[in-house]
């Protein structure tokens, strides 16, 4: 029995019928390169079975305290099976990009059990080229962007001819614990907190002291909550998801991030932004004020608090008030300095501190905001969330089969229905665009936009 910690947690809580915090991907493999080409679905399972059973977090599943006198506890799931978890689909004809995402859509509009671990697969068959693909979604409140990343060294392995790792020998679960067991453990916790709310009282104090003196000083900082234009993405959301997918070269993404001297996250942020003016002109909407993007922080490393999600966010303009790309980004590349040192002000700890203190009844609010719809009702608090977090730059192999492309999916929100996440594989940028179909109408249109605007901005810098 292990105590949830807050952060982790409040992705559970903040969770509605509507607002579903699973973060997921779409990762299309070639079998061909499997020894013999032979592919069958009992070969994933065994696949699966060998690589990611054996690690705890995929056995254990969330156990509500009674009252809600706690946080939850992860426990061994006492009655885990494989097949519960990875299941087939066959993806209609011709089996090209679009038709995976139709597959995906509806894979990603279902919220995870938590009756058992926070995590499916899917095995979609029947892909072009003879290709198959993993949906893969995990629960937010077992995961974060680095984690995901780090579960592909479970998953992937280096070299088509490895050796798949032996078959797992489980510990025998243990019974779930008692409803006295849990009341007991959640006093007992619960008598630690005053202790600890007045320490984070404290330093943030210190920190709200620290940013006063930054912005009194004229030093700049990040967008404040609430200063976003409203768009037709910025409203409450409904339980349907719509994704898209589009790639960009790394090699070109490099040297337009060499010629203006900006980096890698201040180009994506700046082909996002052009992306995004290109589809809300086309839908005939006009900004006031430049969009702004959240940009999830990994604090790994840096933080010292507990759980998974070592996770921070801050906030960052995308510039689209400027109609010159090179100008676009270099106002994005000075706005996002400021607001990197504003956040490391703030602290890696921050979320995490205050994350101790969310409890069960976070979850009853924010389902009656999500049912009450009042996401239309107040200024938002910003457009979208916008991740990038680097991939391997070499091919990864599951049990033979090459891994073909890699494209990361995160959650959407009531207040914010787009979610663009990016992630680098081999030669290639993958960008994944999961949206509320009621804000976002045609996700591949946006999608077929990500191009264009780089190739805006790949000839202007060209030319400087």
């Amino acid at each position: 029995m292990e105590r949830m910690p807050g952060l982790d947690a409040a992705f559970l809580y903040f969770e509605t019928p509507t607002m579903h915090m699973h973060v997921s991907g779409v990762m299309v493999m070639d079998p061909s390169t499997i020894e013999g080409g032979t592919y069958t679905f009992d070969w994933v399972l065994d696949q699966v079975n060998r690589r990611i059973v054996p690690q705890p977090e995929f056995r254990k599943i969330p156990v509500r305290v009674p009252f809600n006198l706690h946080r939850p506890v992860w426990a061994e799931d006492p009655n885990f099976d494989l097949r519960r978890h990875v299941k087939r689909i066959g993806c209609p004809a011709p089996g090209g990009p679009q038709e995976l995402a139709e597959v995906a859509n509806e894979i990603l509009s279902i919220p995870l059990d938590r009756n058992k671990p926070l995590w499916e697969m899917w095995v979609v068959e029947g892909l072009e080229n003879g290709h198959v693909a993993l949906v893969a979604k995990m629960h937010h409140a077992t995961i974060d962007g680095v984690t995901g990343a780090n579960m592909m060294v479970h998953l992937f392995d280096f070299e088509p001819g490895a050796q798949a790792p032996p078959e797992p020998q489980l510990p025998e679960p243990e019974q779930l614990p008692s409803d006295l067991d849990l009341v007991g453990h959640a006093i007992s916790s619960r008598l630690r907190t005053p202790f600890r709310l007045v320490r984070t009282l404290r330093e943030t104090g210190e920190v709200a002291l620290n940013i006063a003196r930054r912005r009194l000083g004229g030093g700049e900082g990040m967008p404040a909550p609430f200063s976003a234009p409203r768009t037709s993405f910025n409203g409450a959301i409904t339980s349907r998801r719509a994704i898209s997918f589009v790639n960009l070269s790394l090699d070109e993404v490099k040297e337009v991030k060499k010629a203006l001297d900006v980096t890698v996250n201040d180009v994506v942020l700046a082909v996002c932004g052009g992306a995004l003016l290109r589809y809300l002109e086309e839908n005939g909407e006009t900004l006031d004020k430049p969009l702004t993007s959240a940009i999830p922080i990994s604090t790994h490393g840096e933080s010292d608090g507990p759980g998974t999600n070592q996770v921070s966010a801050m906030f960052a303009s995308l510039a689209t008030d400027i109609d010159d790309p090179v100008e676009r980004v270099r106002e994005i590349n000075k706005v996002s300095r400021a607001a990197k040192d504003e956040h490391s002000a703030i602290g890696a700890n921050f979320l995490q501190n205050w994350g101790e203190f969310t409890g069960p009844n976070i979850g009853l609010a924010m389902r009656l905001y999500s049912r009450m719809g009042l996401a239309e009702r107040h200024a938002p608090i910003h457009n979208l969330v916008i991740s990038n977090v680097p991939g391997p730059p070499f091919p990864l192999y599951f049990g033979g089969a090459k891994l073909v492309s890699l494209n990361p999916l995160g959650p959407i929100m009531d207040g914010a229905g787009l979610n663009i996440t990016v992630l680098s594989y081999l030669d290639s940028v993958g960008f994944g665009i999961v949206a509320c179909p009621k804000a976002v109408s045609d996700v591949w249109r946006l999608a077929g936009h990500i191009p264009d605007a780089f190739d805006e901005l790949k000839k202007a810098a060209s030319a400087t």
